[in-house]
C-alpha cells in the first residue's frame, strides 16, 4: 500500500467509514499473555478464556500487546494470534460490541504503521502506540510529535497515545504536545501511565473547550478517583486482570458523584490502592502470580523474567487479599 493509500485509509477510519466499536467511559484491561510453563510457547486457549472472564465482569474494553501483555516478548505472528483469538473469543461469547485496543508501539514509523495494519487485519479497533525512545539522545523538539502524526496519518485504525516514561526512558510527552495531537482526526486518546493527573487535567480541559473527540485514560488503578476528578474517561490498568469487578465498581462509584464519594474513597484508598501497590512493585510477574493464586491460571511471564518462589507468591497473594475479598463478594452478588 502506498503512503497516499495509507492516508486515505486513515481518513476513512476517522470519518467513520470503517466499522468501529466506540470507546465508552469505564475500565479497560491491558490483558496479560499466557505461555506454556515448560516451553514458553504461547497459550492461545488461556488468552481466550481470560478475555471472556474479564468481559463478563463488566469491563468496557480490552487491550492486548501492552506492558502487561509482554509485547516486548512477542513475535509479530504471536501478536496477531493474540489479537485474533481475543476478538474471536469476545464475539463468540456475546461481546461483539466490546472494543479491542492493540499495542502497536515500535521504534520507527514504518514498523509502527505495519503493526497498526496487522492489528486492524486481525480484529483490533484501536492502536495503542508508545513513543520511540531508543535514539532519544538524537531527537529534536519535534521528533516525538512528528512520529505520532506520521503514524496516525498512515494507520487504518485510530491511535491512542501511550505515555509511559517508565518504558520509554527520557520520553514524557507534555500537555502542550498532547493537546496538539488531540486535533489530529485519527488520534483519539491518551493513556497517562505517567501518573500525572495535573497533565491529564490540562489535556482534558483543553479538549472539552475545543470540542475534540479525545479521551484521557488513567494508566493505573491507584489514581482512579483523582483521574476521574481531573476529567478522565476511564482507566486502562493492569490490576483489573486480577480484580475486574472491584475496578468496575470503583469507577461506577466515581461516576455516581458526591452521594457515593465516601464509599468510593474507602474502596480506592483502603483496598484497590493497596492491591495495586503490590502489582506496581512486582509488575506482570506479580499480576500473573496473583491470578494463579486466586483463579488457578496465570502461570509465568516469559523468560528472562523471574519466576517467584512459593514464599514470594504467598506474599503477593496476601498483599491483595482484602481486594480479592471485595472482588469475590461482587462476583457472588452478580
Amino acid at each position: 500500500m502506498s503512503p497516499s493509500a495509507y492516508t486515505e485509509a486513515a481518513a476513512a477510519a476517522a470519518a467513520g467509514e470503517r466499522p468501529s466499536r466506540p470507546l465508552a467511559r469505564g475500565i479497560y484491561v491491558p490483558t496479560v499473555a499466557f505461555f506454556d510453563p515448560e516451553t514458553d510457547e504461547l497459550d492461545v486457549k488461556t488468552v481466550s478464556r481470560h478475555a471472556v472472564r474479564l468481559a463478563k465482569a463488566g469491563v468496557a474494553g480490552l487491550a492486548v500487546q501492552g506492558s502487561n501483555g509482554e509485547a516486548a516478548h512477542l513475535l509479530h505472528e504471536e501478536r496477531n494470534a493474540i489479537t485474533k483469538a481475543t476478538r474471536a473469543a469476545l464475539d463468540a461469547a456475546g461481546f461483539a460490541a466490546m472494543p479491542l485496543i492493540v499495542g502497536c508501539g515500535a521504534q520507527s514509523v514504518v514498523e509502527a504503521v505495519s503493526l497498526c495494519r496487522q492489528a486492524a487485519a486481525h480484529g483490533g479497533d484501536y492502536a495503542l502506540v508508545l513513543p520511540p525512545s531508543y535514539y532519544a539522545g538524537l531527537f529534536d523538539v519535534a521528533t516525538v510529535e512528528g512520529f505520532f502524526v506520521a503514524v496516525a496519518d498512515a494507520s487504518p485504525i485510530p491511535v491512542i497515545v501511550y505515555n509511559y516514561p517508565g518504558a520509554t526512558p527520557g520520553i514524557d510527552i507534555n500537555s502542550d504536545v498532547l493537546v496538539r495531537l488531540s486535533r489530529h482526526a485519527n488520534i483519539v486518546g491518551c493513556k497517562f501511565t505517567c501518573g500525572n493527573t495535573g497533565k491529564l487535567g490540562r489535556v482534558a480541559a483543553a479538549v472539552r473547550k475545543s470540542g475534540e473527540s479525545f479521551l484521557c485514560f488513567a494508566g493505573s488503578a491507584d489514581f482512579t478517583l483523582s483521574a476521574h476528578a481531573s476529567g478522565a474517561a476511564g482507566v486502562i490498568g493492569g490490576l483489573a486482570n486480577v480484580s475486574p469487578r472491584a475496578n468496575v465498581k470503583l469507577w461506577q462509584l466515581a461516576e455516581a458523584g458526591a452521594d457515593k464519594a465516601t464509599e468510593a474513597t474507602e474502596l480506592q484508598a483502603a483496598v484497590l490502592a493497596a492491591g495495586d501497590w503490590v502489582a506496581i512493585q512486582t509488575g506482570v510477574v506479580g499480576v500473573k502470580a496473583a491470578m494463579q493464586a486466586y483463579f488457578g491460571y496465570g502461570g509465568w511471564a516469559r523468560r528472562p523474567l523471574p519466576r517467584p518462589d512459593e514464599v514470594k507468591v504467598k506474599g503477593i497473594a496476601e498483599g491483595m487479599r482484602e481486594m480479592m475479598e471485595v472482588e469475590n463478594s461482587l462476583a457472588d452478588a452478580a
